[in-house]
């Protein structure tokens, strides 16, 4: 596959390297190549992007202009279904995504749902009026206005970029504010190529929409965060990096919003299909394990235990894996070295706090290149230890037996994450019924998908704060204003 990618930011209107020429390589998580480099972001140049934002915010018409943010919007969406084939490999090369991937959430189904966002400029109602009231004896009129947030700084991760990239501006955007993109440092492209479609081909005013790139991403993004100029931080990453950008936030009390780790739980009940739900244990391994929304833990009943674990293993094993380029496999490596590293180091203290290890657990032999893990299954692990409660994100599976639904209820809630899980078996109702009692943002019954453009999605707990997607997510984007006026006569 012919991989080209965009190097320069996007800073005010203007594709550009870095004021000090710097630059760094990108690199494929699947060969350990480079291939290609991409600008070096330092203080200045963050300056200069918060700067502009601000000026677009303040002076541009594009906050108060809803036929512009539709017309440049729209703009933007045709040029990515133009450039789908261009953006294609690009996404498989810095991300080691499965190809496969790039036809649904890696990339065409957010493309295709970029619609939806837009429309919301006239779903929401911009303006409305309560009743009349009357308070220390006068008569008064109130209209409720939503406005635009002002400059928001998108901060976001490695293992979907180009989905959480749209994710967070297309909605900020659309609302009616400008945006400062700090991508990953692992998935530049991602987003310098987002940039350049905004310079090339879209109406958006200079400095509404900024990409900054920095392989030191802490220096740019404390930046972000501390920065009055800055009035919002819509993050999506590890847990540890919400809490300091919620903590750095709150000098300047910026709003924030957070979609954070998770630590998922599927509950297979006992009247379930265990050879299905032995398929579904494997698709851990899908992208690596790189999702935050994945059921890394399996609760199975005691009843059954056996038989599901049986089953667990075949899949495991007959999981199909490696060269990302290849549609066969939904599993290519994870993102660097020191993330692989940090994943085998989590399977080792798993094996030595006494879970039994039945497949995998380690580098593959069979690739010379690459951070590849090997699809990895625990059975008998301890609902309290560090495989059940900690975030791998690699392609391990924890399989934790349970007596009653009660038991299984308990065992899921045991987690400082509540972002998603899923519960199945034959009874709907009984199904249903559990999955109201667990504590997460999302869950999935009986195979039923929570996931779409108008779908909120977001964590309870330690998952995080405020939701993506769906008219609450638009809504994370905008103020509210109370105006009160003399009532009519």
């Amino acid at each position: 596959m012919s991989v080209t990618g965009e190097h320069r930011m996007l800073i005010d209107g203007e594709l550009v390297e870095a004021e000090s020429g710097a630059t760094y390589a990108n690199v494929n998580p699947a060969t350990e190549e480079v291939i290609g480099q991409v600008a070096d972001a330092a203080a200045p140049d963050m300056d200069r992007a918060i700067s502009s934002a601000r000026r677009a915010f303040d002076e541009s018409e594009w906050a108060t202009n809803p036929e512009l943010r539709i017309r440049g919007l729209r703009q933007l969406h045709e040029a990515l279904n133009k450039e789908r084939e261009t953006l294609r490999p690009q996404i498989v090369a810095e991300v080691g995504a499965p190809i496969m991937l790039t036809y649904a959430v890696q990339m065409d189904s957010c493309i295709d749902d970029m619609e939806w966002d837009i429309e919301c400029i006239n779903r929401i109602e911009w303006e409305y009026d309560l009743p009349i009231h009357e308070f220390f004896g006068m008569r008064s009129a109130r209209r409720v206005v939503r406005e635009p947030i002002g400059v928001v700084g998108a901060i976001t991760p490695w293992n979907f970029p180009f989905m959480l990239n749209l994710s967070k501006i297309v909605p900020a955007l659309a609302a009616g504010n400008s945006v400062v993109l700090k991508p990953a440092p692992d998935t530049p492209w991602s987003a310098t190529f987002i940039g350049k479609l905004v310079a090339e081909y879209t109406d958006i005013p200079s400095g509404v929409f900024n990409v900054v790139t920095s392989g030191d991403p802490a220096t740019v993004g404390q930046m972000l965060t501390d920065d009055p100029r800055v009035d919002m931080i819509s993050f999506t990453g590890s847990t540890a990096v919400g809490k300091r950008i919620m903590a750095g936030g709150a000098e300047t009390l910026k709003r924030v919003f957070l979609e954070l780790g998770g630590k998922s739980a599927n509950i297979v009940l006992d009247d379930a299909d265990l050879a299905a739900q032995a398929g579904m244990g494997a698709m851990v391994c899908m992208h690596g394990g790189q999702g935050c929304a994945i059921t890394t833990r399996m609760l199975l009943p005691r009843s059954r235990y056996d038989e599901g674990v049986e089953l667990l293993k075949a899949a495991f094993e007959g999981w199909s894996y490696g060269d990302p380029t290849d549609p066969a496999n939904m599993q290519g490596p994870l993102i660097n070295a020191r993330q692989r590293d940090r994943v085998l180091g989590y399977i080792e203290q798993g094996k030595a706090e006494g879970a039994r290890l039945l497949v995998g657990g380690n580098r593959p032999p069979q690739f010379e290149k690459g951070y590849y893990v090997e699809p990895t299954l625990f059975v008998d692990v301890d609902p309290d230890s560090t495989l059940a409660q900690e975030e791998i994100f690699g392609p391990v599976l924890s399989v934790i037996p349970y007596e009653t639904d009660d038991d299984a209820v308990r065992i899921a809630n045991n987690s400082k994450y509540g972002l998603s899980g899923a519960v199945n078996g034959k009874d709907l109702d009984r199904a249903y019924g559990i999955a109201k009692r667990i504590r997460t943002g999302t869950i999935a019954v009986n195979g039923g998908q929570w996931f779409g453009p108008d779908s909120p999605f977001g964590g309870y707990k330690q998952s995080g704060l405020g939701r993506e997607h769906g008219i609450a997510g638009f809504e994370e984007y905008l103020e509210t204003k109370t105006i009160g006026l003399p009532a009519p006569e």
